[in-house]
């Protein structure tokens, strides 16, 4: 398979590239050049199958060209040791529940996955040059992929994270692991770090003293994987007879996650129509009401992991519907949400059915309530547990929201990080000297 950039000035690439290097030459994302249908039977039958059967069809059609199928096989079954069921919330509105991974939270299954597939390729090269792995976060991506490449050998991972605007235990999950992980907390919002991190890529003399890659869903390696959520849902869903006209709903900050839905829909995936729930950071919903996408600053919000006011991802869905505004709107819809919203969203759920919503789910559970037509089923993403903003969830339901051990084990780690301007010259005066 070969990737081409979503800017079009870039050299096509290879997989081995593509993951590799992380973002295109001349700043785009880099796309596949085609998707690949997955077969009538592997439908008719995926409700007997497991998660990881499923994951493994589906990583073959995307990456099996690329990919020696034993070795593809191992990365798909290391990654993916836990389930992520389907609850059913009220009436015809459900969650898949994405957050039973290491950090509890969607992203640990693209993390792990690219953290596996580049270990792979790194063994191909045989030059035993580090590869140092640039990832921004606004709260879940950070920790997600700190966990997943804990440990790997000849890899060293850099978190960017916005100071004070994630939280607390977010915090934790990436800035208390030492070994070859370094947090560096950036005096600026999301935005300012995914400028730190692709500036480096753009920078030639950074570029020559070392080897750099990101772990964003900018990379293919990191956002596809997510992918295998939706066939799952799917396979769930249709045991229990109710696949027909299902809608997906996915809280959205960065655009990967619904992004590898919408791929995977392409693949054939039987998804009826798509949602795209926002906090008040709604760049993505005016482009859906008004054709103009028009990126701005940040704002802070409860739902903080949706804090984006560029979401790279924009560029990769333009570009998988041919630039045209018709053809999108005609899959996905939008929603956008405030802070108030969110919080009545969290309490009349909790009210209602007993269901612990965190200020992300609370924008996909609302849209759905909100957006889903008479026969249809919802199926909303419930993107990290409601434990890691348990500051905010206490306080918004009156609760005490148990901490998983997991997370508390984190929390007992010591804080290390390095300070850092939003100024480029300061981070790649940082990383010239490491």
């Amino acid at each position: 398979m070969k990737y081409y950039s979503t800017n079009g000035k870039a050299p096509i690439a290879d997989l081995h590239k593509a993951v590799v290097k992380g973002l295109a030459e001349d700043r785009g994302l880099y796309m596949p050049e085609r998707i690949n249908k997955l077969p009538k039977e592997f439908f008719d039958n995926i409700e007997k199958m497991s998660f990881q059967e499923i994951a493994y069809t589906v990583a073959s059609a995307f990456f099996g060209e690329d990919v020696d199928l034993d070795a593809l096989h191992d990365i798909v079954y290391d990654t993916l040791q836990f389930d992520c069921p389907v609850v059913n919330v009220k009436d015809d509105i459900y969650t898949l529940e994405l957050f039973h991974g290491p950090t509890l939270a969607f992203k640990d299954v693209g993390a792990r996955f690219m953290a596996r597939l580049l270990q792979y390729f790194i063994k191909q090269e045989n030059n035993h040059k580090e590869v140092n792995v640039l990832v921004a976060t606004s709260g879940d991506t950070g920790s997600a992929v700190a966990n997943g490449f804990l440990g790997v050998d000849g890899i060293h991972v850099y978190v960017l994270y916005p100071k004070g605007k994630v939280s607390p235990i977010q915090e934790c999950q990436f800035t208390t692991l030492g070994k070859n992980i370094t947090a560096i907390e950036v005096d600026g919002v999301f935005d300012d770090c995914q400028a730190l991190v692709k500036n480096a890529f753009m920078d030639a003399e950074l570029n020559e003293h070392m080897k750099l890659t990101s772990a964003n869903s900018i990379n293919v390696a990191r956002f596809l994987p997510q992918a295998f959520y939706y066939f799952n849902a799917y396979a769930r869903m249709k045991e229990q007879g109710k696949a027909d006209n299902l809608v997906m709903c996915v809280p959205s900050g960065n655009f990967g996650n619904i992004c590898a839905a919408l791929f995977g829909h392409e693949m054939g995936l039987p998804i009826k129509r798509f949602i795209a729930a926002n906090n008040a950071n709604d760049i993505f919903y005016k482009y859906l009401q008004t054709g103009k996408y028009e990126p701005k600053p940040s704002k802070q919000t409860l739902a903080n992991a949706m804090d984006v006011g560029d979401p790279s991802n924009f560029a990769r869905i333009y570009d998988l519907y041919g630039k045209s505004h018709e053809k999108i709107t005609s899959i996905i819809s939008g929603a956008t949400y405030t802070d108030e919203d969110i919080k009545q969203t969290m309490r009349e759920c909790y009210k209602a059915s007993g269901y612990i919503l965190d200020p992300h789910g609370a924008c996909g559970y609302q849209a759905l309530k909100d957006g889903l037509k008479d026969g249809e089923t919802g199926v909303f993403c419930e993107t990290a547990h409601p434990a890691k903003f348990k500051e905010k969830v206490d306080e918004i339901l009156g609760i005490d929201v148990e901490i998983p051990e997991r997370l508390a084990a984190f929390m007992r780690g010591k804080k290390q990080s390095v300070a850092m301007t939003k100024d480029f010259a300061d981070f790649k005066a940082y990383l010239m000297k490491q």
